[in-house]
């Protein structure tokens, strides 16, 4: 009678952060902790900025300058795609490296913008490298971070975003307050340096060996542009896009509710933004931590979409309540979106890695990453015309649109597992 071998014990992975997530303790997310945050507080100077600065300085109309950024977001969700594929072929560092120091340049050329055309060339070249920079970043973290820890590394970097962001926006106000040429140019150098200098970082950064199923049957065939036509991973992306309109329900959505439709004070939008920085600082690290696997990120995306559901119906019970209720109500649907935001930040990751063909990580990436660039561009859009233009009917509409994204994420991904032969997955 032949004894069964006994499996080897698995030995956990350790975490790569501790003080609920604060604290890098893998080398590598340590170094990618460090670029993360000069490139997030070079973005913070000059996010609130830009469109004051090419209107007031540079002389362009609010109309105008509103249609070329729209072009520019086009013409960046086509070449995210074509970054990725690039990314696959020469390596996502070296792409990387290139494409945040051409932010840098043309971050720089945009202090001497001084008509139209000039404006519109140089946004449109900057929405292309900096749109495909976000998929070739995603790359990167697969290329340089181990599996097992990847998802709580980015679950940390976000953290780190959100504090760099916000530090980079304080200062920023300076520039607006200043309102001068003078203090908008060094804010928009001060951006570009910090782009040249999170790039060298890049470069530095050490690559991990290839994956057991990246070297496996190299000579497999594989289209190097098969994630355009893999429907089943296109449909959860559509799917990751639409909770992605969560953003934009925060960032416009709330701000013109609040002023058009509430008795809220108008400090109340301040609020909420604090509010939600401070609770994904220290929620996202610990709830990412359980959501290691796909049935965990399947789950996580059902619950995000039924909590984003919620918080919009509860939004939509602030019309006419007196300033005092409406900033309480506001705040208790503030805090469940942030539930919701932290759980489909943490899907979102799992299952893009997951379901991604490990050969060809870059342009699955660059396609992952094209839809929440294609839901941002939408999401103004779509919030304005549901609940600004409609108000609770508006709202209850968004609310039946991310509950039934959510819930459709589980027969989504089982359609992707069941295509996910050619990946070398099991059926």
């Amino acid at each position: 009678m032949t004894t069964p071998p006994v499996p080897a014990p698995t030995t956990p992975t350790p975490p790569s952060t501790r003080f609920a997530g604060f604290l890098p303790t893998d080398p590598v997310l340590r170094q990618l902790s460090l670029l993360t945050l000069l490139n997030a507080f070079g973005r913070g100077l000059v996010f609130p900025l830009l469109v004051l600065y090419f209107t007031r300085i540079v002389g362009l109309s609010t109309t105008s300058v509103g249609i070329g950024l729209t072009v520019a977001g086009l013409c960046g969700l086509v070449a995210g795609v074509a970054a990725g594929r690039c990314s696959d072929r020469y390596g996502s560092r070296p792409v990387l490296t290139t494409l945040w120091l051409g932010c840098g340049t043309l971050m720089a050329a945009y202090t001497l913008i001084d008509s139209y055309a000039g404006f519109l060339l140089t946004v449109i070249c900057f929405a292309a490298v900096n749109q495909s920079s976000s998929g070739v970043r995603s790359h990167l973290y697969a290329d340089v971070m181990e599996p097992a820890t990847r998802v709580e590394g980015r679950a940390h970097l976000r953290m780190v975003t959100n504090v760099a962001m916000g530090l980079g926006g304080a200062w920023g106000m300076l520039a607006l307050q200043a309102d001068t040429r003078g203090a908008y140019t060094v804010m928009l150098l001060v951006n570009a340096a910090c782009f040249a200098g999170a790039a060298l970082l890049v470069w530095r950064l050490p690559v991990r060996r290839a994956t057991a199923q990246q070297v496996a049957a190299p000579d497999a065939p594989l289209s190097r542009w098969r994630a355009v036509r893999d429907l089943p991973f296109l449909t959860v992306t559509v799917l990751n896009g639409i909770l992605v309109l969560q953003y934009s329900l925060l960032e416009i959505g709330l701000p013109l509710w609040v002023a058009q439709n509430t008795h809220a004070p108008r400090w109340s939008v301040a609020l909420i933004a604090i509010l939600n920085c401070a609770l994904v600082a220290l929620l996202q690290v610990r709830i990412t931590r359980s959501v290691d696997d796909l049935p965990r990120a399947v789950h996580a995306m059902g619950r995000a979409g039924l909590l984003l559901g919620a918080a919009c119906l509860v939004f939509a019970l602030t019309a006419g309540l007196p300033p005092l209720w409406a900033v309480v109500v506001l705040a208790a649907g503030a805090v469940i979106q942030v539930f919701a935001e932290v759980l489909s930040a943490a899907g979102g990751w799992t299952l893009g890695y997951a379901l991604a063909d490990a050969r060809a990580q870059g342009v699955y990436q660059g396609v992952y990453y094209a839809g929440f660039s294609a839901a941002t561009m939408a999401g103004p859009a779509l919030i304005t015309l549901t609940a600004i233009d409609h108000g609770t009917a508006g709202w209850i509409a968004l609310a039946i649109l991310f509950t039934t994204a959510g819930l459709a994420f589980a027969p989504a991904v089982r359609w992707a597992r069941r295509d996910g032969a050619w990946r070398g997955e099991p059926g």
